[in-house]
C-alpha cells in the first residue's frame, strides 16, 4: 500500500489561523478578515442545524490546506533484473531405465524412478529459466518445448514412464539433436553465436539408433556455442533387471549387463565446454544437478528506489467544491429567509 507523506507540511501551520479567526469571531475583541463562512458561524440568529454551510466551507478550506501540503504516497520498490537460460533436457527412456540399481526410503527403485524427483527439483530451483525436454528411446521427440510454467513441466516429467516411446533403443544422437533445434528455434544470440543456453543429456547407455550420430550432434553444439552436460546413470556391470509378461505384469528379476557408453558422453561435454557425470546411485546423481546448478548459476542484479505518487488532486478538488458550495450556501437568499 505504501506510506502517506506531506512533501510540504508547514502548509498545517495554516491550520491554525481559522480556529483563530472563530474564536477572535465569537469574542469580537480585535478585528478580524470578514470571511463570510466564519462570520456566519457566530451569527446570533443562526441555529446549530442552520450552520452545516458554514461547517462545509470549512471543511473545503481544510482539505485544500492539506492539498497545499502535497499528500504523497510513497512505495519502496524492487527491481531485479535477472538473466535466465535456456536449457533443455534430453532423458533417455529405453528400457535398460527400468533397471533397479537405485534405493530410495522405500528400497530399490529403477533409474526413471530415482531420476525424476532431481530433475524436478532442478527445474524448480530455476525460475528465470526456459526448460524444456526432449525424450529419446529407439526415436526422440519433444515432450515439451521452452517454457517458464515450470508447475505445468514439473507435472509432465512426473508422467513420464518407460514405454512411453515404443520403439526401444538408444537414439543418443537423435535426442541431443532434437534439444538442439529446439534450442535455436528460440535462439537469442550475439556476435552471431547462441548465448545463454545449454543441454543436459541423461543416459544410462550406447547409442544404438537413430540417424544422427553423437559426434555429429555434438558438433552441431560446439558450432552453436551451447554447452552439454552429459550425465551416465546407473551401475557398471551387472544389474537386476525386472522381467514383464505381455500383459505388462511384473513376473520377476533378471542379471543383465549395463552398456553406459562413458568415453562418448565424456567427448560429447568435453567438446561442447560441459562436463561429464558419472551417477551410480541417488547421492552421485543428486550431486550433477546440484553442480550443473551452480556452473551455470542465474546472474541477477538488484536494486530498491522509492516511487512517489502525487494525491493532490484527489483532495484539492473536493476541497474546492465544499469550499465553493458552502460560501453560496452562506451568502444564498434561502438561507437568509430561513434563518
Amino acid at each position: 500500500m505504501g506510506e502517506l507523506i506531506f512533501k510540504d507540511p508547514w502548509w498545517f501551520i495554516a491550520l491554525v489561523v481559522l480556529p483563530l479567526l472563530i474564536w477572535l469571531r465569537g469574542r469580537r475583541r480585535v478585528p478580524v478578515l470578514l470571511v463570510p463562512f466564519v462570520a456566519a458561524w457566530h451569527r446570533p440568529s443562526i441555529t446549530t442545524l442552520s450552520r452545516w454551510p458554514a461547517s462545509i466551507a470549512i471543511l473545503g478550506l481544510i482539505l485544500i490546506v492539506a492539498a497545499l501540503a502535497r499528500p504523497q504516497r510513497v512505495e519502496d520498490k524492487h527491481e531485479v533484473n535477472t538473466k535466465g537460460y535456456d536449457i533443455m533436457l534430453a532423458i533417455d527412456l529405453s528400457g535398460s531405465m527400468q533397471a533397479e540399481d537405485y534405493e530410495n526410503h522405500r528400497g530399490p527403485v529403477n533409474r526413471l524412478q530415482a531420476i525424476k524427483p532431481v530433475i524436478q527439483a532442478f527445474i524448480n530451483d530455476r525460475p528465470t529459466d526456459r526448460i524444456g525436454v526432449v525424450l529419446f528411446a529407439g526415436r526422440a521427440y519433444t515432450m515439451a518445448p521452452l517454457t517458464f510454467d515450470h508447475d505445468w513441466l514439473e507435472r509432465q516429467i512426473e508422467r513420464i514412464s518407460i514405454g512411453l516411446i515404443v520403439e526401444d533403443g538408444t537414439a543418443l544422437g537423435d535426442g541431443l539433436g532434437i534439444a538442439l533445434t529446439r534450442l535455436e528455434q528460440t535462439a537469442r544470440q550475439k556476435d552471431g553465436q547462441r548465448q545463454g543456453a545449454f543441454v543436459v543429456l541423461l543416459t544410462d547407455g550406447a547409442n544404438n539408433q537413430g540417424s544422427l550420430q553423437p559426434q555429429q550432434a555434438a558438433d552441431i553444439a560446439k558450432a552453436r556455442n551451447v554447452p552439454v552436460y552429459t550425465i551416465g546413470a546407473g551401475r557398471s556391470g551387472i544389474v537386476p533387471m525386472p522381467v514383464f509378461d505381455d500383459a505388462g505384469n511384473r513376473v520377476g528379476m533378471r542379471r543383465v549387463v549395463s552398456d553406459l557408453d562413458e568415453n562418448t558422453l565424456f567427448e560429447i561435454a568435453n567438446q561442447t565446454g560441459g562436463r561429464y557425470f558419472r551417477a551410480a546411485d541417488n547421492d552421485t546423481i543428486k550431486e550433477a544437478f546440484a553442480s550443473i546448478d551452480e556452473a551455470k548459476k542465474i546472474e541477477f542484479q538488484s536494486k530498491s528506489y522509492l516511487v512517489r505518487t502525487e494525491l493532490f488532486h484527489w483532495v484539492a478538488v473536493p476541497g474546492m467544491v465544499a469550499l465553493l458550495f458552502g460560501a453560496i450556501l452562506v451568502r444564498s437568499p434561502w438561507r437568509k429567509e430561513s434563518t
